[in-house]
């Protein structure tokens, strides 16, 4: 059975990301539209990554699969659908907002103490990240 990946690890998961996909988008909006401002079309192909890549890619995203962890249904064991991924970014983003953040810390918290290392986005769409 794989192991959970707990907190740190998806936290340099993420920022990889941010890093390699979020940098390169920001710097494109930067030379197509020529205003420092965050671009809208940024925050979308952004989502759009967040949303699609793992749904296709197996449960990875770049960061992810550099970190060696990926993204899978608990139930089945199989990578995410595009309901999964909706669950777990969209409808999981409304409640991190409507919190004004603070199940955002609550989730941080879930991932570094709980035994199972799922946040509460892992709750709403069924799914937990584990290493390789």
């Amino acid at each position: 059975m794989e192991r959970e990946a707990g907190f740190w690890i998806r936290l340099g998961a993420a920022l990889l990301d941010g890093i390699i996909i979020g940098v390169p988008l920001y710097v494109l909006s930067l030379i197509i539209s020529g205003d420092t401002n965050r671009d809208v079309w940024t925050d979308i192909l952004s989502a759009l990554y967040s949303l699609l890549v793992p749904v296709f890619w197996n449960g990875y995203t770049i960061g992810k699969r550099i970190c060696g962890i990926r993204i899978r249904k608990i139930d089945d064991f199989m990578p995410p659908t595009l309901w999964t991924m909706i669950k777990r970014n969209i409808i999981a983003g409304l409640v991190y907002g409507l919190t004004c953040g603070i199940a955002v810390i609550v989730s941080a918290v879930m991932v570094g103490v709980r035994e199972d290392k799922r946040s509460i986005h892992d709750f709403i769409a069924g799914t937990e990240v584990v290493h390789d």
